[in-house]
């Protein structure tokens, strides 16, 4: 048998935790040798998710690993993986962090919108923004890999091709809407079943940590300061996210624009009907929607993924083969659970 890859999944009894490790269980060169959990620490995995089984529902959980790999997944907290990563890099190890604080490389956004002080800026230039579609060489070459945000995700995706393509862009208004598991498993009242059921609302929308992850993308990539007016609302369904947005630019060949740019790309498709988020859930896909609207004089896009799978650990692992060497769609589904 091909050599398997030894990994330590931080965070393992979380939303994203227990995504990646469906995923991995699955994985055919992955060997999963450690799982840690600070709520959990000390049980076995199968006493706390009963589907685990085998020897990975016998292990138990950690609060530090004890056994050696060479690649770590971050499922945690900003605060904590800010503080874990230098340690981790030091000891040579790999990491793919999927909370926010490596994604900026600006120090001076952490305080506004993270509420810390970044310590360690030396490491922000060496983070490798883990979108493979945009960024895919260098995730190749990468000892730190920062995952991006489920919004970022859906919405970088759905510009990529104006900024590929040079055309010039004025300002965008997205409009996203997230299923709860994106606000993670810590409980909150206005998440509690009888507040949630029956009802969706807009959050965080004078100053959303993931604005200044986008617009730093977009600034990197197509060269331009752009306006992004951003909206993220919750909907009762546990996961999905459809992201619409508005953009105001130069006219252009949007069909040709989205097909040449995605043409070869595994996971994402550019489809001729607005897609639904049961297309993609349970998968790594992003599907896209693009068209022009005359009336109004700006591109209009529908982008559609699951939140926990291509917004978080699918695309996670999708860096991981990308690290690795291994082929980009190893252990990754495109095909939903549907209905």
């Amino acid at each position: 048998m091909e050599q398997e890859v030894k990994v330590a999944i931080y965070g393992a009894t979380g939303y994203t935790g227990v995504e990646l490790l469906n995923i991995l269980s699955k994985h055919p060169r992955v060997k999963i040798v450690s799982l840690t959990s600070q709520s959990y620490a000390g049980r076995r995995l199968r006493e706390v998710f009963p589907f685990f089984e085998g020897s990975l529902g016998d292990r138990f959980l950690e609060e530090e690993p004890s056994e050696d790999y060479h690649l770590a997944f971050l499922c945690l907290p900003h605060e904590t993986s800010l503080e874990l990563v230098p340690r981790l890099l030091e000891y040579g190890k790999r990491v793919i962090d999927l909370s926010g604080a490596y994604r900026i490389n600006n120090k001076a956004v952490y305080p506004e919108y993270y509420g810390f002080e970044h310590s360690y800026p030396h490491l922000l230039e060496r983070a490798v923004y883990g979108l493979p579609e945009v960024f895919r060489e260098k995730i190749k070459e990468a000892q730190l890999v920062a995952n991006p945000g489920c919004y970022p995700t859906s919405i970088i995706l759905a510009v990529y091709p104006l900024l590929k393509a040079g055309v010039k862009v004025d300002k965008i208004v997205a409009t996203s809407l997230s299923g709860v598991s994106g606000a993670g498993r810590k409980t909150a009242l206005h998440f509690h079943f009888p507040e949630m059921f029956g009802d969706l609302f807009a959050y965080s929308l004078d100053r959303h940590r993931h604005v200044p992850e986008i617009e730093s993308i977009i600034r990197e990539v197509g060269g331009m300061e752009v306006s992004l007016r951003f909206s993220p609302v919750v909907v009762p369904i546990s996961k999905g996210m459809l992201s619409s947005l508005s953009v105001f630019c130069e006219r252009f060949d949007v069909l040709e624009a989205y097909l040449e740019t995605y043409r070869e790309e595994p996971f994402v498709r550019v489809v001729s009907e607005p897609p639904h988020v049961k297309h993609v859930l349970n998968t790594n896909l992003c599907l896209l929607y693009p068209f022009w609207d005359d009336k109004v004089g700006c591109l209009q896009v529908v982008s559609v993924i699951d939140n926990l799978g291509k917004g978080a650990s699918s695309q996670a692992v999708q860096n991981f083969n990308l690290m690795m060497g291994f082929e980009e769609e190893m252990g990754l589904s495109k095909v939903p659970n549907f209905p």
